[in-house]
């Protein structure tokens, strides 16, 4: 087979990350045309590599989001071609995938860098009703756009360094854009508001801007649903920010062109001389679209609007080479609302503007919104269903850079070696809701779950004061899963976890977890963990290169039996229990240091088996679920 036929089984994400790899060595797309400095399309572009990293578990793209990022930043955390003083809300787009490196290395420089970032907003000029400037030099003026450069970063900052009370500015800032910029009669939002009214663009009565273009409103919907994962389900904001994108997705469908499936640069002209479609818009879309579907932010008939206007991108703007290249076309290069007779904000201003291929908002845009089409197919699957995990029988606790006591090991928000959160990615992927439950089990917070999983319970090796599994609890587990609920345990090696008081639950069912050390591994001799699996088993229905060091094994006995065996030991076991379902497995095997793609290498695969075994758990889901 060729090479080029192998780029073609790819899915389009993979192609156009890997031509994107090869196109702009370091995210460098200037090519020398001026001096490499510190932006906001190398943000989007980089966030659309890393959704194609935890998409597909490579990790050549979270290599090249750090081998980008690393040139802008020193030792100290300063980025010496950001200007804070320019008060510029595009410089703080970069500030996630800052975020991202911190997470994964927990380098106290990118902790460092990400408050620098934080810091603007501290300082950032605000019109007299709360709103931040676009920019210094755009004086009391919002823009779509800045909600987008600004409020997914700062939600996640506000996330991973405890500042909850920043969530109500977030709100604001989402609020103040549609009131200032919405349109009552289509619903659709004019790109800028200008609380002076002074600016040549601006209507001398609203303030507002003259025309609906198209990316503007893609990029205030990609801040929706890229902001709302960060808020708690009790945030009274969250309502707001729902109800400002369910607005939103309904007026933009409207525009939709029925036979192409796109939307033109300006949306609501498309009869008027010059207009077009625009690619960037059309994958802006078609992102917020899914993924609002997907994590049930938007009802699931938006899922058709999605799958139109993306097969109209692939129709009408991708283009591949001889070599198997891939290339975005249709992306309007730069449109502003400037202070000069030229950036006037007319129709024949925003139609006039240079059409471009391969740029890079456009291919970020497309590489998110590829991951979404991808996960569509999946996603149906456990829409609806929440997986609950336990933070309480395994409690562990470290200091992140800012001094803070925080969870982590097998946490959806460990995003180093020892976390799920890749793993919290694919599940999000097949549907399920994740979430996490820090105190002990009760009959209460365990009604409101599908799927409890517990995970490498503590002993004293990794917590001095480990909250061990005991009858009352196991009672409690025992009667939600006699009532339908579904139990899955992933346990370990008897060195890294409790076996001996888990067993008090796990024997409930059946299930008897053997205090053994198996696949001990020396270094990084990686074969002494590897485990071949063909598809004869119930679980994978493709062959896979799995790797699981220093496991433990199971013995089953009624109601328990066993799913998958190796080597005559059995590595999964399952119960039926009342009208519920108990799984057990002997390792933790999808964390991320061996499922992210940055250590092992060639054939190991753990994220592809275990994007198996999420399908295999929700296809035991209990009916009544």
């Amino acid at each position: 087979m060729t090479l080029r036929a192998k780029a073609d089984d790819l899915p389009w994400s993979q192609r156009m990350a890997d031509s994107t790899v090869k196109r702009w060595p370091k995210g460098n797309f200037l090519s020398g045309e001026k001096p490499w400095a510190w932006n906001y399309e190398l943000g989007v572009l980089l966030q659309g590599m890393n959704d194609t990293w935890y998409h597909t578990g490579n990790g050549t793209y979270y290599s090249y989001i750090k081998a980008s990022l690393d040139p802008f930043i020193n030792e100290d955390g300063s980025i010496p071609t950001y200007k804070a003083e320019d008060n510029r809300l595009d410089d703080l787009a970069l500030g996630r995938e800052v975020l991202l490196l911190y997470g994964v290395t927990q380098d106290a420089k990118y902790y460092k860098a990400a408050t620098l970032l934080r810091q603007q907003l501290a300082m950032h000029l605000r019109t007299s009703d709360g709103g931040f400037w676009h920019k210094q030099r755009y004086p009391q003026q919002m823009w779509l756009d800045g909600l987008y450069m600004a409020e997914p970063f700062y939600a996640q900052y506000a996330v991973t360094f405890h500042e909850p009370q920043d969530f109500a500015d977030i709100t604001k800032q989402f609020v103040l854009m549609e009131q200032h910029s919405r349109d009552p009669k289509t619903g659709l939002l004019y790109h800028g508001w200008d609380e002076s009214k002074k600016q040549i663009w601006a209507n001398k009565t609203t303030g507002m801007s003259p025309n609906f273009w198209a990316r503007g409103m893609g990029w205030y919907m990609m801040a929706l649903v890229d902001t709302l994962p960060y808020y708690s389900a009790d945030d009274p904001g969250r309502e707001k920010l729902l109800g400002i994108l369910q607005r939103l997705a309904a007026a933009v469908a409207k525009y939709q062109d029925k036979d192409s499936g796109l939307w033109y640069e300006v949306v609501d002209k498309p009869g008027a001389k010059g207009n077009y479609f625009e690619s960037s818009a059309a994958c802006m879309f078609t992102y917020a679209f899914a993924k609002g579907v997907r994590l049930g932010y938007l009802p699931a008939t938006y899922s058709t609007n999605a799958s139109r206007s993306y097969q109209g991108i692939l129709k009408h703007f991708v283009k591949v080479d001889p070599d198997g290249e891939v290339t975005l076309t249709g992306t309007v290069q730069a449109v502003g609302l400037g202070t000069d007779a030229v950036h006037d904000g007319s129709y024949s201003y925003y139609v006039s503007q240079p059409v471009v291929d391969n740029d890079p908002k456009g291919v970020g845009a497309f590489l998110m919104a590829s991951t979404e089409m991808e996960a569509a197919q999946t996603a149906t699957l456990g829409r609806g269903k929440t997986i609950l995990l336990d933070a309480w029988f395994n409690s562990q606790t470290r200091k992140n850079a800012a001094g803070q006591m925080v969870s982590y090991h097998y946490k959806w928000d460990d995003y180093s070696n020892s976390g799920y959160s890749l793993f919290g990615h694919l599940l999000r992927e097949y549907g399920l809701k994740t979430d996490t439950l820090y105190e002990a089990p009760t009959v209460q917070n365990l009604s409101k779950t599908q799927i409890y999983l517990i995970v490498s319970p503590d002993n004293p090796n990794w917590n001095k004061n480990p909250h061990y599994m005991d009858e009352d609890s196991a009672a409690k587990i025992a009667g939600w899963v006699k009532q339908g609920g579904m139990l899955v345990i992933m346990e370990n090696d008897p060195s890294h976890a409790d076996i001996e008081h888990l067993n008090i639950l796990a024997e409930k069912f059946g299930t008897h977890f053997n205090s053994v050390l198996r696949n001990a591994v020396e270094g990084n001799k990686f074969d002494m963990g590897r485990i071949d699996v063909n598809s004869n088993i119930p679980v994978f229905h493709s062959p896979h290169v799995l790797y699981m060091k220093e496991i433990c094994t199971i013995t089953p006995k009624e109601p328990a039996k066993a799913i998958w065996m190796n080597k005559g030991d059995v590595l999964l076991a399952e119960a039926q229990y009342g009208k519920g379902k108990v799984v057990g497995f002997v390792d933790p095997w999808l964390y991320n240091e061996y499922t992210d793609g940055r250590k092992l290498p060639a054939p190991y695969n753990n994220l592809a088996g275990g994007s198996e075994y999420v399908r295999w758990l929700l296809e035991q889901l209990p009916a009544k679920h």
